[in-house]
């Protein structure tokens, strides 16, 4: 631990981050140079996503959604992960040719495989979650110290271990003048208000998942496709079909729309299981496939303009909602998106200089810098728990052999 404290006294630290998201796509990895005394203070070095081979995304796919699923498989899925996050860090590496003897630390978010918040508990259920990716498996490949695990402390205060980036967001785009939304759309939807001149403490900066992202957008191309396509890329079918106006109305009725922040949300509400639902609403409409894909593609789009009026507006002035991850890349969500909020400029992190694919790796490199620094990690108008609170799980590596 000391040879860890001693190397981020330096100034600038080498770190690498990894996060397995909702879209089952594969690991993102970011190396990541931080340096307080710059602005931002955090800069990528190199990013990329390494896709999982399509048997393993098929089993991890299965595994999230059965509930039947053992001990055995679950324990191997672990493993598995953390020497497919290992591989990541690992090559990252390699494409910034930088020595892993010069990485300070590795931050692992892995991937979350079950998450279910106090505020989604039923009653004889016990708030939880679990993130797989051995951190053991990835510090021992490395040799890097890893710190892991970043929900859990956050959710035994009461939070919602969720969302944890918005940090990060502060770190890299707050602006003295402006008001931004940070909508970072992945398989889930989920948003950060950064008032004009925000720190870490404002009292209304706000963050809370806004409901589904490019999850069941992706899903439903598979289906439609046969199995052929995994994501509707550029939102080329939405394109071609109109909203179906009767239907989306029905699907902005779910309840989690409504629901006060701090709120968080991932595939057990917004997954295969509404899926099913909505492509036999739409079967009993006659609304075909083409429609349908532009209805569940204006889904996202709606409910992220609808929690922005809802839970945002009143807080303060938004001038640009920035938007990250792979909902970004998508023509068709985002001209969705700026008809919905006319009144706000919809840009992308790219148009402010950020590499807005790498933000989420690069939130947990920044989370693992607070955590060896004894700094709190979470927000806890953010998230709801009881206190601020270092996060993350620390996993030294073996020693070198003599």
């Amino acid at each position: 631990m000391s040879a860890i404290t001693i190397r981020l006294e330096r100034g600038k630290v080498l770190a690498i981050g990894l996060m397995s998201g909702t879209s089952h796509d594969g690991v993102s990895a970011a190396v990541v140079e931080i340096d307080e005394r710059s602005r931002p203070p955090a800069r990528v070095i190199a990013f990329h996503t390494f896709p999982y081979p399509a048997s393993f995304r098929k089993e991890l796919l299965a595994a999230s959604v059965d509930e039947k699923i053992g001990a055995a498989a679950i324990s191997t899925l672990n493993f598995a992960l953390g020497r497919a996050l290992a591989h990541a860090a690992i090559e990252i590496a390699k494409r910034a040719r930088v020595a892993m003897t010069s990485v300070a630390f590795i931050g692992s978010h892995g991937h979350t495989f079950f998450h279910l918040p106090p505020r989604r508990a039923a009653r004889g259920q016990i708030a939880s979650t679990m993130q797989l990716g051995e951190s053991a498996v990835v510090a021992a490949a490395t040799g890097v110290a890893v710190v892991s695990d970043f929900r859990t402390m956050d959710l035994a205060l009461g939070g919602e271990g969720a969302p944890l980036a918005p940090l990060a967001h502060v770190w890299l785009f707050a602006d003295p003048k402006r008001g931004r939304v940070v909508q970072n759309i992945g398989g889930i939807g989920n948003a950060t208000y950064i008032p004009p001149g925000a720190r870490v403490g404002d009292p209304n900066l706000i963050a809370f998942d806004t409901g589904p992202g490019n999850g069941m957008i992706d899903a439903l191309a598979s289906r439609i496709s046969g199995g052929r396509l995994r994501m509707d890329r550029d939102g080329r079918i939405a394109a071609r079909g109109h909203v179906n106006e009767l239907l989306l109305d029905k699907l902005m009725r779910n309840p989690y729309f409504a629901r006060r922040p701090p709120k968080s949300t991932g595939r057990e509400e917004f997954g295969p299981h509404l899926l099913d639902r909505i492509v036999a609403d739409a079967r009993r409409m006659k609304v075909v496939d083409y429609d349908l894909a532009a209805t569940v593609t204006a889904l996202t789009a709606r409910s992220i303009a609808d929690a922005c009026r809802r839970f945002i507006l009143a807080r303060g002035r938004v001038d640009q909602m920035i938007v990250t991850g792979g909902g970004a890349r998508n023509p068709t969500l985002m001209r969705m998106l700026a008809a919905e909020l006319p009144n706000i400029e919809v840009i992308t992190a790219a148009e402010v200089g950020v590499d807005g694919d790498a933000l989420e790796a690069v939130s947990f490199a920044i989370l693992g810098y607070q955590m060896l620094r004894g700094r709190q990690g979470n927000i806890p108008n953010v998230t709801g728990a009881r206190a601020p609170a270092i996060l993350g799980k620390l996993t030294v590596p073996p020693a070198p052999l003599a």
